[in-house]
């Protein structure tokens, strides 16, 4: 007798079982009638039953999947599994067989097309990667236990951010849809692109929050800071880093109408803020990553500057002051300028602006906080072309991200070293190479913004219609090292003018291409790219340069635009949660060694004696030419970190992460040039970090001196620290050195709050 197809229907039992997640990590609503359809072709391929007894399986596979699924989205191969374990517990085991038969049959297809696909890029990452891969990103099943390789781990993103083509071709072919997974692949396989943190966690999986950062408004009524708290406590929960601005906050003692009381400032609702930051880790791996600025004209602007100086608090933020131009005039001028209070805008007094710029200065001398936005540069047409929908307040934790209120930020950068060939006796940069990475990066930072899960509805609209993106580079030092171009000479700075340029200009190329195909950003109708002649652009902004601390070690480059912090030391890395959960990573530089072995000048006591000194400067040892390549951070003046990020600036839509390392022996009046100079050459804003400011800091060369006597040395504390983004991580010199910070406060345990959201 022929089986008879049947109609399933059990839709009073489905209630809890509303969607499954599909392979590539796209979540669609669950259809009994498949499970019908599978069962009625297994029952088919070896016996001959009626269709109710199909159905009757089918209805039992259903409630199977609600007793085991009733809080969870559960996966297509969760769902095969069910289906097994029910046939085997009706006594239809030969059915049970023939399904198990089928399925590893299309696995094999499966991986087939995927070696097809995949057998010729060759993904190399170094020991000290493996470990954080190992540690941050590889999943893990109930117990642990590690089951993906970093092969898979990249397979499953490809697969993931691919999917987002079948929004805007339904019809594309399974052929076409492997080439750009295997585009996607290749791209971050190869380890010459990387997106931010949260892509390479979550993509493909049930939690799929894809975004780096946010920034959350917070207005002056208790309802909104405290649904900025909540919402706070989601975002950290999905694993993003979050800024705000508490600008808009009454004053300290200011009248409360409603209650007959005073305010308390913002100073206060900050440490909320904090508190939720250390109870929800963000997505469970480390403590939140959050930036709170406020403007240099608010009455509390005082209170704020030296909000961190007291021990233990605000340990999970970074704190900038948000700077106008026509304050920093005003200190030019030596004139004062007025705090306004944003409740009723009426002027509560007047300050002299050079006094207060010194404190910021000073304060920043002695711990590395606050640092400073240039608040209305922040706000220029490529920044902010959406003006309509608000003005930017505030950055995302590690400053490179000025984004609205609810808006997101989705990063990855570019391996700039990875793109060095050799012409003749010289090394160049591979151009075309480069042009086809940047098209390809762009084509799948758009695609994140749609395989995104958003925390928030707000969120989710801002991200949609904005398509805001951030795509920079890694790698900058090692690449300087390859052409052997010192950093702190034109020539670099010439270079880096030509590549920044070359890569802003492919990447709006890019985006522009795909608005071609796609359409523009939906709120381009009200952006300042609505003219004729505007650029018809997909994405509202496109261009970032963020810290890169973890996605650096996995590619195996140098940080962002940094130079080399140093060429031999010791990284700790927490890898569990106890107080002895540590790991050592040996690192030595290994474009030095490899380049001491070539030219003939290497050897184990050059090397103890390098890590003792913390430099090659002055080393006799070292050929002169190798002193001037390998220059370190200590080793360059203030100007030479300021005049390297404003020149890439000059080339970004967003904002770049950098930190302007300054020698022990730095004054505050260093600080307060670096800070004009900053402003002067096109900045958005300035972290200043002076060598031995803090008594615990993330990173350290050279043998441990003693403290030079500096009353404000020896008085300083622990704080984290942010550009450099180290993701927990402390580096050591090779012999005894204590653990470290720099300036960057987002990460778990110590310090407090490096971030990886952003990296």
């Amino acid at each position: 007798m022929a089986l008879k197809k049947t109609t399933l229907k059990v839709s009073k039992t489905l209630k809890k079982i509303s969607h499954i997640q599909k392979r590539d990590g796209r979540v669609v609503s669950f259809d009994s009638s498949k499970i019908y359809d599978v069962l009625y072709k297994a029952f088919l391929a070896v016996r001959e039953k009626n269709g109710p007894v199909v159905g009757k399986i089918s209805k039992k596979v259903v409630s199977n999947l609600e007793k085991t699924f009733s809080s969870k989205i559960p996966t297509v191969e969760e769902i095969q599994d069910v289906i097994i374990n029910t046939l085997k517990k009706e006594d239809f085991g030969d059915v049970a067989e023939s399904y198990e038969q089928y399925r590893k049959k299309r696995q094999e297809i499966r991986e087939a097309k995927y070696f097809l696909l995949y057998h010729d890029v060759k993904t190399v990452v170094t020991e000290n990667a493996m470990k954080v891969l190992e540690s941050r990103y590889l999943r893990k099943d109930g117990n642990g236990k590690i089951i993906e390789t970093p092969q898979q781990l990249f397979r499953r993103i490809a697969s993931n951010i691919a999917a987002a083509e079948k929004i805007y071709d339904p019809n594309i072919t399974d052929e076409d849809l492997m080439k750009i997974e295997k585009c996607f692949y290749r791209l971050i396989a190869s380890l010459e692109f990387l997106p931010n943190s949260p892509t390479l966690m979550n993509a493909g999986t049930t939690m799929q929050q894809l975004s780096a950062c946010f920034v959350l408004p917070v207005e002056d009524s208790m309802e909104s800071i405290f649904d900025s708290v909540r919402a706070t406590a989601v975002i950290h929960k999905s694993g993003g880093g979050t800024g705000y601005n508490f600008g808009r906050l009454r004053p300290k003692g200011d009248f409360v109408k409603q209650t007959g009381g005073v305010s308390s400032g913002p100073i206060s609702f900050m440490k909320v803020f904090d508190i939720v930051a250390d109870v929800v880790k963000q997505g469970g791996k480390r403590r939140g990553a959050m930036m709170a600025i406020i403007n240099i004209d608010h009455p509390d602007v005082l209170e704020f500057i030296t909000a961190k100086t007291e021990e233990g608090i605000l340990q999970n933020f970074n704190i900038s002051v948000a700077i106008t131009d026509d304050f920093m005039n005003a200190v030019k001028k030596g004139a004062t300028y007025k705090l306004i209070n944003p409740k009723n805008n009426q002027v509560v007094r007047e300050l002299n602006a050079l006094d207060v710029f010194d404190k910021i200065a000073n304060l920043a001398w002695e711990t590395g906080d606050p640092g400073v936005v240039f608040i209305d540069r922040m706000n220029d047409a490529r920044g902010n072309p959406t003006p309509k929908l608000g003005r930017i307040e505030s950055t995302n934790p590690c400053g490179e991200q000025p984004l609205l209120p609810n808006e997101p930020c989705n990063l990855g950068s570019i391996d700039i070293n990875k793109f060095i060939k050799k012409e003749g006796r010289k090394n160049n940069i591979d151009w075309t190479k480069l042009k086809n990475v940047i098209h390809e990066a762009v084509h799948f930072l758009d695609n994140v913004i749609d395989m995104n899960k958003y925390p928030l509805p707000e969120i989710d609209a801002m991200a949609r219609g904005n398509r805001r993106i951030g795509l920079g580079l890694m790698g900058w030092s090692d690449a300087l090292v390859s052409l052997e171009i010192p950093y702190n000479s034109k020539q670099a700075l010439s270079l880096a003018d030509k590549l920044m340029s070359f890569i802003e200009n492919e990447s709006h190329m890019a985006s522009m291409s795909i608005a071609r195909k796609r359409g523009v950003f939906p709120n381009f109708k009200d952006s300042l790219y609505n003219h004729s002649g505007g650029e018809r652009l997909r994405n509202c902004a496109v261009t970032t340069i963020a810290p890169t601390g973890t996605i650096g070690i996995i590619a195996g480059c140098s940080q962002g635009i940094e130079p080399k912090f140093a060429l031999a030391y010791i990284r700790k890395s927490r890898i569990g949660k106890g107080e002895n959960d540590w790991v050592e990573l040996v690192e030595v530089d290994k474009q030095f060694e490899e380049t001491a072995r070539r030219e003939g000048f290497y050897s184990e006591d050059l090397m103890k004696k390098i890590a003792e000194h913390g430099t090659v400067a002055g080393i006799k040892e070292v050929p002169l030419k190798w002193q001037k390549v390998f220059v370190t951070a200590h080793d360059l003046e203030f100007p030479d970190h300021v005049k390297m990020q404003a020149v890439f600036q000059k080339h970004v839509d967003n904002a770049v992460s950098k930190t302007i390392n300054l020698p022990k022996k730095a004054t505050v009046e260093d600080v307060k040039k670096a800070y004009l100079l900053s402003w002067d050459t096109g900045c958005k804003g300035i972290t200043v970090y002076r060598d031995g400011s803090k008594s615990v800091q993330v990173l350290n060369v050279g043998k441990d001196k003693k403290k030079d006597g500096d009353k404000k040395n020896s008085s300083t504390k622990s704080i984290s620290s942010a550009s450099t983004g180290i993701d927990e991580i402390i580096k050591t010199d090779t012999n005894v050195r204590s653990e470290v910070d720099v300036k960057n406060p987002h990460s778990e345990d110590l310090p407090p709050g490096v971030c990886l959201t952003c990296m």
